[in-house]
């Protein structure tokens, strides 16, 4: 059977959350769960690490305004590790190039990252903090529901995936003009501060 599908949803779900795909599909790995799952994931300073990071993004997600820092900062991370969760995926079953599947894996990646980034700056323009929990929780359960459904019925997961994405992009789509005055007013607060601190300095 093509890992293909497997790839596709662990591509997903590395773009909302990178860590927490790691962390699962180690530990189905490490306890015979799977055996689509590379050696190079179960290892046990990989878990740690995974474990650990995805404890800190289970706390930095949940900041309103943070969370976009945070975001932005995975910019980078969460499609590489979507390409090369994707690739290690491929090589271990041998029914998909390497090359292939990181690309499958890095792109579907910096898609759902881009409607995760996009729906938090959307959030963040509402002044109460409680959706940002709830998102962020929902976010966190629907990863580990979906990728370890995956694990089981690896073509089901990816036609939920597929759908979520392509629900999520529609919605950041609809929120551009709300992303926008989020944007603007960051920027505004970024030079007022910077106004402040050029109107303290002493005189030349």
């Amino acid at each position: 059977m093509s890992v293909l599908p497997l790839v596709f949803t662990s591509g997903w779900a590395s773009g909302i959350n990178a860590y927490a795909v790691v962390l699962l599909l180690g530990v189905f790995g490490a306890t015979g769960i799977s055996d689509e799952v590379p050696e190079a994931l179960q290892r046990p300073d990989v878990l740690i690490a995974a474990g650990i990071l995805f404890a800190c993004e289970a706390v930095a997600d949940k900041i309103p305004y943070f969370d976009s820092v945070w975001d932005t900062a995975h910019t980078v991370i969460r499609p590489v590790s979507g390409a090369v969760v994707g690739a290690l995926l491929a090589g271990q079953s041998g029914s998909l190039s390497d090359l292939a599947a990181g690309a499958v894996g890095g792109s579907t990646a910096l898609a759902s990252h881009f409607v995760k980034a996009g729906t938090r700056m959307a959030i963040n323009t509402s002044p109460e903090p409680f959706s940002n929990v709830i998102v962020s929780t929902a976010e966190d359960l629907g990863v580990g529901g979906i990728v370890t459904f995956a694990m089981f019925y690896p073509e089901a997961a990816a036609i939920i995936a597929a759908v979520l994405l392509v629900l999520g992009l529609i919605l950041v789509f609809f929120l551009v003009s709300r992303i926008r005055r989020f944007l603007r007013r960051r920027a505004q607060r970024r030079e007022e501060k910077r106004l402040a601190a050029h109107a303290g300095r002493p005189p030349d």
